[in-house]
């Protein structure tokens, strides 16, 4: 079987974000894939990608790359706008596509993308990377304890600085013809996902937006507030601030009839938890790192010293080069877009009730 050919077009700090971590798992021989061309706007910057990666398209032409016969797996790092488009062309040529989150800016389109790539056949992928987080990975599995009881709420809060500034520096956040709206759908699109996957199938949702920093259309206030079909409820703030000292910071706080589990860290971190039958207790930062390479069935030494990339990128490469689904897919996305969208709808209409059923 020949190497996956990668094709990464948008070489802006997302697209350096997956090229780290692509180049940590074909540097320690974790896949067999190599890069074979990189896209940006800026063709300087798609030279210095390529000086690093050793990428022999260099080009500012997104369809060099999509229609390179060497190329068999598109990336799609480009502002959220710009996503739909490449997606649809990827899966034309038969490209298997891995797209940042969010999908889209819209349902719609969403809907479109899921409908080529599902068409096409290829394998596809999503951003959503608190999916392969040791930390929620970890809580999750300690979470499907059936002692604990009934799920009775999530409590989830996320906080950052506009990511126009600081190390982000990505302007285009505060264009709403190239974003879509704010905080709730280009940041907390991941907070989401995460409550969908702890929560279950949602029943109705209300939700407020407000907007401090003045970027028309672009919000850095949302709340939600979810009731899942299992009578459990959550609910979601989320915050884009201007204190540019803070790192992006996630609560989470899970209650169960009979446990209760905290975390404050969305990657690596201690789980704390007390439940009928236990004084409090914590899992250590060590701990959850030990138990997420045992959950995922990655032992050895070349796996813990990749962890710091995060394994999004190898879990994708790998799935591809199995010719088995990718996870988390575009499907998985869809979920999560539904109940941004509803927030949305409901902020709209004063905080009204939606029904998702």
């Amino acid at each position: 079987m020949s190497a996956v050919g990668i094709g990464l077009i948008g070489c802006g700090h997302i697209g350096r974000f997956h090229s780290t971590g692509i180049r940590a798992a074909i540097r320690r021989g974790l896949v067999d894939a190599e890069y074979v061309g990189v896209c940006d706007i800026d063709r300087v910057r798609a030279q210095s990608f390529a000086d690093i990666t050793g990428a022999r398209i260099v080009t500012t032409d997104p369809a060099e790359v999509i229609h390179s016969h060497a190329v068999s797996v598109v990336y799609v790092c480009v502002p959220t706008s710009g996503h739909k488009d490449l997606v649809l062309q990827a899966a034309a040529a038969g490209k298997h596509v891995f797209c940042e989150k969010p999908l889209a800016t819209n349902l719609a389109d969403v809907e479109d993308m899921i409908t080529a790539v599902e068409t096409a056949g290829v394998q596809h992928g999503v951003g959503l990377i608190l999916r392969h987080s040791p930390i929620f990975t970890v809580l999750k599995s300690l979470a499907e304890d059936s002692t604990l009881g009934r799920l009775m709420a999530i409590v989830f809060r996320d906080d950052q600085f506009f990511p126009v500034q600081g190390h982000y520096g990505s302007d285009w956040r505060a264009d709403k013809a190239i974003v879509g709206a704010g905080t709730l759908l280009e940041h907390s699109i991941h907070d989401v996902d995460i409550l969908h996957w702890f929560g279950g199938t949602p029943k109705s949702i209300r939700g407020a937006v407000r907007n401090f920093a003045g970027h028309d259309g672009v919000e850095d206030l949302a709340t939600a507030h979810i009731e899942f079909e299992s009578g459990a409820i959550a609910e979601l703030v989320s915050i884009w601030h201007s204190v540019l000292g803070r790192p992006s910071t996630r609560r989470f706080e899970l209650f169960f009839e009979k446990g209760l589990f905290t975390i404050d860290n969305d990657f690596l971190g201690p789980i704390h938890f007390q439940t009928h039958a236990t004084n409090a207790q914590t899992v250590t930062e060590e701990g959850v790192r030990t138990r997420y390479l045992e959950i995922v069935g990655l032992q050895g030494a070349e796996f813990d010293a990749a962890l710091r990339y995060s394994f999004e990128d190898y879990f994708f490469l790998k799935a591809v080069e199995e010719g088995r689904p990718a996870f988390p897919d575009f499907r998985i996305a869809l979920n999560a877009h539904q109940i941004v969208d509803a927030v949305y709808r409901s902020a709209a209409a004063n905080g009204a009730l939606i029904a998702l059923q």
